[in-house]
């Protein structure tokens, strides 16, 4: 029949029916957002790699050849009103290396000489080894370095002679302080001597103590003039003028009385000294034996 429906198309219709029907009931449903696109991670790249910077090694000084080297032993001649004296000047290890350093001085005066001696005697007290010395000392560390110098007595038995401590004074010291970078002042100025030149250093550093800090009499001839008065250059000389004081003589020594009879009368008027009273002679074997005692006690005022 026309206008009716096939069972089967009724079935159909009726379901189409009931979806819409659904549909319309159902709440709206939102899509699902699109999920966040988050840029990938990156692994950061390893920084570059330095190359460690090299420390510079701490420079070495140069080792200066000088300061195990002896010292230099430097020959001339001070003109005086007369002849000129000869003088032997030790100059202490690293000298010329250090131009602008100054050094304290120490005199040392020689014996009498001999005629039959064919060494000139302002060599005496390098024969006996004062050089080495004050080359061990240095070289130890014991003493700072000093300059010696050994001026000639030579003129003994001529009118000269007399006056050698005045040419001493007047030329050989003003011209050391002239021509070597000595400190020029009382306590930087030492004066030692032995035999007729210990006689010398007894005049000189008693008569004119505001010169010399340290003085060393070793077995001294005291001068035939100078034993009378060196009574009243003791008692005279004020107490803060007095300079150190080294005195040594050997028990066999012709001079051993006179030289007891002076320690005797530093101790009288309380004077600050040294005393040895030695085994030995009037002889270089003697000195020799005790020149390494001598350099010490002098380079002691200058540590």
């Amino acid at each position: 029949m026309r206008g009716m429906l096939t069972r089967p198309a009724t079935r159909l219709l009726l379901t189409l029916s009931l979806l819409s029907g659904l549909w319309a009931c159902s709440p709206s449903i939102e899509p699902f957002p699109t999920p966040t696109r988050f840029p990938p991670t990156r692994t950061p790249s390893p920084a570059p790699t330095r190359p460690p910077t090299e420390i510079p090694p701490t420079p070495t000084p140069t080792a200066l050849t000088c300061l195990s080297a002896d010292g230099e032993l430097v020959h001339g001649e001070v003109a005086t009103a007369e002849r000129p004296i000869a003088i032997i000047v030790y100059l202490p290890p690293c000298y010329e290396e250090f131009p602008e350093r100054r050094y304290p001085v120490l005199y040392l005066l020689n014996g009498q000489p001999f005629l039959h001696d064919p060494h000139p005697p302002g060599e005496q007290w390098i024969r006996i080894g004062a050089a080495e010395a004050a080359d061990a000392l240095i070289h130890s560390g014991e003493a700072a370095p000093f300059i010696i110098v050994f001026p000639e007595d030579r003129y003994w038995n001529i009118q000269q002679g007399v006056r050698f401590g005045q040419y001493f004074l007047v030329d050989v010291i003003p011209y050391i302080e002239a021509n070597f970078r000595v400190i020029a002042d009382r306590e930087h100025r030492a004066l030692g001597g032995l035999s007729r030149g210990g006689g010398w250093a007894f005049q000189i550093g008693l008569t004119r103590p505001e010169l010399f800090g340290s003085l060393g009499l070793h077995a001294p001839a005291i001068l035939s003039g100078d034993r009378a008065a060196s009574e009243r250059w003791m008692r005279e000389l004020p107490s803060d003028l007095w300079p150190r004081i080294y005195l040594d003589v050997g028990d066999n020594d012709l001079e051993r009385d006179f030289n007891i009879h002076i320690e005797e009368r530093l101790t009288y008027y309380s004077v600050p000294h040294e005393w040895r009273l030695n085994n030995g002679a009037h002889d270089e074997a003697y000195w020799s034996a005790h020149v390494d005692e001598y350099l010490r006690w002098y380079a002691e005022a200058w540590r």
